[in-house]
């Protein structure tokens, strides 16, 4: 049945706030019937009007306090609410992480429905803002003007921005004053890209028609203050030669300077050919004297200094011993496989991404590591007994898959493995619940660890620990 404009954009009028959602929206009920509120809080008392209707439930905006919790407190960036990031800054870290303890518990008990030890207090990051190692920005030739701007009389010709997507617009580009989420010269860095980038005349990105040569702009830096950009371009010319000789000059923090060329359709520079222009084609980050190679297109953790802490309590769950054979499944560029090399006899790194095993093998060397071993490929055809027989089965599985989880086919793979016990590192709750489920017929939740990497937003690790059930 076609939905109609009344409905769609009913009002429910003097709503109460009674919870918040793991998507960062407010929770409220009209008879019966779940709503969810965007930019609310536990408490706030809102009229609401509805912009999706589902037949479980309805999605809707605040456009009249009745009264604004108590928990509210300001937020501390001047974009919130427009960027789409940073969505829980109008509440206490302390109130965040309670919210995100809960999400833990309701994944776990409403979804996994498995016997559950008592979950264990959740471990705040040291840092509440300033916290991020990679931040990536999108220029645009047209960038959105909040509702402000439009209802004022100024004129906004130059149009040009350097900034975060509005959140469902690809098309749109929000420009950033300031953000609060990675440390200085982060801020100065964009803010010098786009100011002499508009003086010498290159033209920003438009996403629409696919024209323009600026085009992103990826910032890393690691915990020594060492910095690395990339810009995308659609063509190298003497303006951009000009724009990347002029930003080395500003910034002596910058210690790697990249640029690539981009004419695709989609910003990804996965597959692309990365120039250096300044300096060395990675910075690096240490991790208890292990030295970590970080290039453009490298995962590593983004939160460095709660990442030592998630790596730390993976390992002590994990509980290695001497003559141990421990897979690290989705192991990225092996971060935390070399982490717990010097316990184990032996570490075999799994993971999708062929470039990222190159990265894994180039840090076991770095680092002197020589009993770990990695390799590229789909886990469900990966681990099969000729691979256990040739490698040796594991005692012990680190697993760290990306949101949607693991394949049906991998949690087979894992039972089949044989293994003493499995630490499940999950940045999704609710697939890790799922994925507990099928473990559950061989394997016995031990362990229930929460992390928070990411202050300010609604996202939350997990560690779960599982023992082999006995026969």
């Amino acid at each position: 049945m076609r939905r109609s404009r009344k409905q769609a954009y009913q009002v429910y009028q003097e709503l109460e706030i009674t919870d918040l959602a793991s998507e960062g929206m407010g929770v409220a009920r009209k008879e019966g019937m779940v709503v969810f509120v965007e930019q609310t809080v536990t408490g706030d008392i809102v009229d609401v009007q509805i912009t999706r209707k589902k037949s479980g439930f309805r999605q809707g905006k605040p456009i009249h306090f009745h009264k604004r919790s108590d928990l509210r407190i300001e937020p501390k960036c001047e974009h919130f609410g427009v960027c789409g990031g940073c969505k829980w800054q109008v509440i206490s870290y302390q109130e965040q992480l309670k919210h995100k303890a809960k999400q833990v518990n309701d994944a776990l008990t409403r979804i996994a429905k498995v016997n559950l030890p008592d979950i264990k207090p959740i471990l705040g990051a040291p840092s509440e803002f300033y916290y991020r190692n990679k931040l990536e920005y999108t220029f645009s030739a047209s960038r959105w003007l909040t509702e402000a701007e439009i209802g004022s009389t100024e004129n906004f010709s130059d149009r040009a921005a350097l900034g975060f997507h509005i959140p469902g617009r690809f098309d749109k580009v929000l420009s950033i004053n300031n953000c609060h989420l990675q440390p200085e010269p982060s801020n100065s860095i964009r803010l010098f890209v786009s100011k002499r980038g508009k003086e010498l005349g290159i033209s920003f990105f438009n996403l629409m028609d696919q024209t323009g040569v600026l085009r992103n702009l990826l910032l890393r830096n690691n915990q020594k203050g060492e910095w690395m950009v990339c810009l995308s371009i659609t063509e190298i010319n003497p303006e951009v030669i000009v724009l990347l000789d002029d930003l080395k000059q500003a910034f002596p923090a910058i210690t790697s300077l990249l640029y690539t060329v981009n004419t695709k359709r989609n910003d990804t520079i996965s597959d692309l050919e990365i120039s250096v222009h300044a300096g060395a084609e990675f910075i690096e980050e240490e991790m208890e004297g292990l030295r970590f190679r970080i290039g453009p297109k490298s995962f590593y953790q983004t939160n460095a200094l709660q990442a030592y802490e998630l790596y730390k309590q993976t390992r002590l769950y994990a509980d290695i011993q001497s003559d141990d054979v421990v897979y690290d499944l989705y192991t990225g560029t092996g971060t935390i496989a070399l982490f717990v090399a010097k316990r184990a006899k032996k570490v075999i790194g799994v993971e999708y991404v062929p470039e990222a095993v190159a990265d894994a093998e180039i840090n076991a060397r770095v680092n002197g590591i020589s009993n770990a071993q990695f390799f590229a490929g789909d886990m469900k055809d990966v681990l099969v007994p000729e691979f256990f027989a040739e490698h040796g089965a594991p005692d012990v599985i680190i697993t760290d898959p990306p949101r949607a989880g693991m394949h049906d086919d991998v949690t087979k793979r894992l039972i089949e493995s044989g293994a003493r016990r499995i630490v499940y590192v999950s940045c999704n709750p609710a697939t890790q619940a799922r994925d507990l489920t099928l473990l559950d017929q061989a394997y016995e939740v031990t362990a229930v660890q929460p992390v928070d990497m990411f202050p300010q937003t609604t996202h939350v690790e997990n560690i779960v620990v599982l023992e082999k059930r006995k026969s």
